[in-house]
């Protein structure tokens, strides 16, 4: 799949969206507060024991496209896929509704891109503690 993912711990975020639209930019910066990458440009997807994984081709594993400084090393590894961010549409709800996307057999919560500074450090929060149901 064109995507981006990250992971923290056993948490792994899918990245997706058109070429330029900043998959690898959010990585750095998801990355930058703690997140492991799991793969750059192109995420091999696939299930184990009824979970999403994603995991990076042989041939990209451990590397990172930053613009301007070329294809950086990173600590990569393989993880579950708990999550969905859409870097092809923009998030216009201040308190979102809850929206899923369907990949391979598992049912993902989706994800808007939010033009805000706090936006990533809020991604991070949600893939350390989750999302609360309280409105």
């Amino acid at each position: 799949m064109h995507a981006s993912a990250v992971a923290f711990g056993a948490r792994g975020l899918l990245i997706t969206g058109a070429s330029g639209r900043g998959k690898s930019s959010l990585a750095l910066e998801l990355m930058s507060h703690g997140a492991i990458l799991i793969s750059d440009d192109q995420t091999e997807l696939f299930m184990r024991t009824g979970a999403l994984w994603g995991r990076a081709p042989g041939a990209i594993s451990g590397t990172i496209e930053a613009r301007g400084l070329g294809l950086l090393q990173a600590e990569a590894r393989p993880a579950p896929i708990v999550a969905v961010v859409d870097l092809d549409r923009d998030e216009t709800e201040r308190l979102p509704p809850k929206r899923d996307v369907e990949i391979l057999d598992a049912s993902l919560p989706l994800f808007l891109r939010v033009d805000h500074r706090a936006w990533p450090a809020a991604l991070v929060q949600y893939l350390r503690f989750g999302r609360s149901d309280i409105a």
